[in-house]
């Protein structure tokens, strides 16, 4: 099982996540979200980061220059395409910028998964995270569930990561619902909206590691 924390906005963060176990690390770049970072501020995480997380830059419906400000900047090994990409802007997104895509979708229900196939082709990784509250103005970070069900059985050619409204104390439920291989966190492990904490990090870690009964 791996675990990406997402939303990291400073170097203790960093270090909890490393010394928790986590895989990846996620750098958002969304101007709306309490997770924001700038481009320096980017830069000296990622260092941080580089060598003990893989370094994801979570992006939504950014145009190429930004796009490029980012890879230059934060020099990530993957981007998050957390917006409204459709299939075509994701594989000019692959193509232009020759970086690993993990595109995110949102589900609320079983229909939504029906896009999935047109994405598979183009994008590396797929996540599925909770569709956002009627007006949002972000697609993630809203601490919002699905139904975990909705995935149990299903198989995708690429690989995909659970997201939205995982906690450390439903993580292990929501694994042996969906059947995920990774997963995803970002408010369920927080203090305060952009503050993590370390000692929920690693709770999260640890209880990805024994997912309880899916009956349950």
């Amino acid at each position: 099982m791996a675990v990406k924390i997402c939303g990291m906005t400073g170097p203790d963060a960093v270090d909890a996540a490393v010394n928790a176990g986590a895989v990846y690390g996620g750098l958002v770049f969304h101007p709306k979200s309490p997770r924001f970072v700038t481009l320096e501020q980017a830069r000296m995480l990622a260092e941080r980061m580089r060598g003990r997380l893989k370094i994801v830059a979570l992006i939504a419906d950014m145009d190429d220059a930004g796009i490029d400000a980012v890879v230059k900047g934060a020099r990530p090994d993957f981007l998050q395409l957390h917006g409204n990409e459709a299939v075509k802007r994701t594989a000019e997104i692959r193509r232009r910028f020759g970086l690993p895509v993990i595109k995110a979708l949102p589900v609320a229900e079983a229909s939504d998964l029906d896009a999935v196939a047109g994405y598979e082709e183009f994008a590396d990784m797929l996540m599925f995270d909770a569709r956002p509250p009627k007006g949002a103005e972000r697609a993630g970070g809203h601490g919002a569930a699905f139904d975990w069900k909705l995935l149990a059985g299903r198989s995708f050619t690429r690989p995909w990561f659970l997201a939205g409204g995982l906690t450390p104390d439903n993580v292990a439920r929501a694994i042996a619902l969906s059947g995920a291989g990774l997963v995803d966190v970002s408010s369920g492990v927080e203090s305060a909206p952009g503050i993590k904490d370390a000692a929920r990090i690693a709770a999260f870690i640890n209880a990805t590691k024994s997912p309880a009964p899916a009956s349950t």
